[in-house]
């Protein structure tokens, strides 16, 4: 199959990253490319066709001048709470107060999901499982606007289907994930324009979890707009990945894509010793704005879990603000948003990238 060109990189370290994977997606036959964004679709403080400042645009974009987040609100209890307004935040930078420009509590704004589903030995039991199911989710949440992909790791990284709307392809691209417990391909494919990406055959390779995350999020989702999700369908376990959690959570941030972790393991594959992914898969969806929902084996519990993110996509408040610091140096800036009085849980990732403009 075709092997995937790494498309343009957001920053000159991400390029660099890139370059260190030993890893190639492929394409399936079915795969389809997605359209580039529309020019002109970040978000401005004005707009040319005159928004109110209580109008969001349909972006998360972040290196312009209003900085865009969604978000969830829950009780105690974790229920939902709609109908609130932006009276009843407080919202920081660095710990610098800032005036809310946006708020809308949005719920039909396009959506764009990737499913990861691990396929490595450890989901042997389980994988028809996560197929049936999460294809059902897609069938119940995707609406005429939205569109996901579909990728499967292991000891490699393949990209079953691109940007689609259409469930029936991507729940081909579901059946079509198998376990691979094999030598991983080292063929290189080339990457850019600096050559193929360097192999090596150094460590064990069993999953390649973090390298998915970042490819998922540098190659598919930093090149969409508007509302973004990775649902990563896995035990949590990381074997052989050149990247770490670290960089998969950076990539994941800059490109404004929530993760949610949906931590499935048939526990008898892990004997004794048990298994122990959990820790790093709430690292990496704390700082998305995402959460980690147990499933273990349990079919049911899995319809729950994916019930319970279609509810959360479909419920969330868009804020957006223009930073007191305007300096674009590429550091990260921590973001709170508070609630001004109730026992509110806010759940939001944890700030964002400050990369520079880029030039046309």
């Amino acid at each position: 199959m075709p092997k995937l060109h790494c498309k343009p990189c957001l920053a000159t370290g991400l390029f660099a990253l890139a370059l260190a994977l030993v890893i190639t997606l492929s394409f399936s036959a079915a795969a389809q490319n997605s359209p580039a964004p529309t020019p002109g679709s970040q978000a401005t403080e004005t707009t040319s066709n005159g928004q109110s400042q209580d109008q969001p645009v349909d972006t998360l974009k972040v290196n312009v001048e209003v900085v865009q987040l969604f978000f969830n609100v829950k009780d105690k209890h974790g229920a939902l709470i709609p109908n609130l307004t932006k009276e009843n935040f407080d919202l920081a930078e660095d710990g610098q107060p800032q005036t809310i420009k946006y708020f809308k509590a949005e719920s039909d704004l396009p959506l764009t999901l990737g499913i990861l589903i691990d396929s490595s030995g450890s989901q042997q039991r389980v994988l028809d499982m996560e197929k049936e199911v999460g294809a059902s989710f897609l069938e119940s949440t995707l609406r005429q606007k939205d569109e996901a992909f579909v990728i499967s790791f292991d000891v490699d990284i393949n990209l079953l289907q691109d940007f689609t709307n259409s469930v029936s392809r991507l729940r081909h691209a579901l059946n079509e994930a198998k376990i691979n417990t094999g030598g991983v391909g080292c063929s290189g494919g080339p990457i850019g324009p600096q050559g193929p990406i360097p192999c090596s055959s150094t460590g064990p390779r069993g999953t390649a979890l973090y390298d998915a995350v970042y490819l998922a999020s540098h190659d598919e989702f930093s090149h969409e707009v508007g509302r973004k999700a990775m649902i990563l369908l896995t035990d949590g376990e990381d074997q052989g990945s050149r990247l770490k959690i670290r960089d998969a959570i950076e990539a994941a941030q800059k490109a404004d894509a929530i993760c949610y972790v949906l931590l499935i393991a048939d526990r008898g594959f892990y004997g004794f010793g048990g298994y122990s992914g959990d820790s790093e898969m709430k690292k990496l969806s704390q700082e998305t704005g995402g959460r980690v929902i147990e499933v273990g084996n349990k079919i049911e519990k899995l319809r729950q879990a994916f019930d319970q993110i279609s509810q959360e996509l479909r419920s969330q408040y868009n804020i957006g603000y223009t930073p007191i610091n305007t300096v674009r140096d590429g550091s990260f800036r921590k973001v709170e948003i508070k609630p001004k009085q109730g026992d509110y849980k806010i759940q939001a990732r944890s700030g964002y990238y400050a990369v520079p403009r880029r030039e046309d």
